[in-house]
């Protein structure tokens, strides 16, 4: 195999195991909608119980592969195949060898490190309403490490591209991994984009949160995660005085001004660059014809990138990120049917 793409992720890749519950499932196992946490021992039993009582769908997630895989199926209507590439850690195993299908026929190059001794990660999707909750049980995707990063196609994958991705979940994995490629894309004046992923990383992680900021070109993140991260760092409750604030603060590459970017659901997307705030407004979905919101962030994301790759600008990224999120939503998960009808 080799790599002759531009667009590189580094995450968790996870299994969704996504299942419609009531409102009892969710007050069992102590979740909230439009919420996403680590699993704990008091979880452990939901996934069982998904599989036993609610019918689940298998669907290839994990926040980074998702937006990759997004941004591929709409760069291949764009002549650019083969463009991008993820790496993670699953097991061998069904789930894993699902994984690798799921991005194979994505037409994503997924080269993950093989976890022998543990299985490969799932994330429990409770969807009610529409709305989700997530509950990731990380299992081999914890156990990424370095060293994959020196394999000879790693080396490969991360010196060719020229764009980066990573989720804020992979901060509780490997920040190693995460600076060795930050640190990559520095040298080089290559761009590296953030999400901040879910108010816990924020809460819990914030030395790594620091760490992998420094490096952000672009920082994603929403509307609740902005709000924890102003709650943390003083900064007042205003979306748009923490966004400024965010696209402020230290960092590494001082070649390129940083683009924070803050989605709000069906609410105004807001952009900070250069110290200018722009809100593009989003076109609204008729209620009844949402699926479920899984995978619109990482949509959002994909569609961002996927243009920006092309050289657009950021009006044309926002328009694309919202088509991408808005079809996604109106799927159970991230699931991409057919060629990518989107036109810029």
């Amino acid at each position: 195999m080799s790599f002759s793409g531009v667009f590189m992720g580094m995450g968790n890749p996870l299994l969704d195991i996504s299942s419609e519950v009531p409102q009892a499932v969710l007050d069992k196992y102590d979740v909230t909608l439009n919420n996403a946490v680590l699993a704990e021992e008091k979880h452990m039993p939901l996934y069982k119980e998904l599989v036993d009582s609610f019918s689940p769908l298998y669907i290839g997630g994990g926040a980074t592969q998702n937006s990759i895989r997004v941004a591929q199926w709409m760069l291949s209507e764009a002549n650019m195949p083969n463009a991008t590439a993820f790496m993670g850690c699953i097991g061998k195993d069904a789930f894993g060898t699902q994984l690798s299908e799921c991005a194979k026929a994505d037409g994503v190059l997924a080269h993950y490190m093989i976890d022998e001794q543990t299985p490969t990660g799932t994330c429990a999707v409770l969807i009610k309403g529409g709305e989700r909750s997530l509950v990731a049980n990380l299992a081999a995707a914890n156990n990424f490490k370095p060293s994959h990063l020196e394999t000879d196609l790693s080396k490969e994958i991360y010196t060719n591209a020229q764009f980066y991705y990573i989720a804020g979940f992979f901060l509780t994995v490997s920040i190693e991994s995460l600076v060795t490629v930050g640190e990559h894309a520095v040298a080089n004046n290559k761009v590296f984009a953030l999400n901040l992923s879910a108010p816990f990383i924020i809460s819990f992680f914030g030395d790594q949160v620091a760490t992998a900021l420094k490096y952000a070109d672009y920082l994603f993140c929403n509307e609740s995660e902005a709000e924890e991260y102003g709650k943390k760092h003083e900064l007042g409750s205003d979306l748009k005085s923490i966004a400024l604030a965010i696209a402020a603060s230290p960092k590494a590459n001082t070649k390129r001004d940083r683009t924070v970017v803050f989605t709000q659901g069906d609410k105004a997307t807001i952009i900070v660059h250069k110290g200018v705030v722009t809100e593009y407004a989003v076109e609204p979905l008729a209620k009844e014809l949402l699926v479920d919101t899984n995978g619109a962030g990482d949509a959002f994301v994909g569609g961002y990138m996927a243009q920006m790759i092309q050289g657009r600008d950021t009006a044309a990224s926002v328009k694309a990120a919202h088509w991408a999120a808005k079809f996604v939503i109106q799927q159970s998960g991230t699931t991409l049917p057919g060629k990518c009808e989107y036109t810029a």
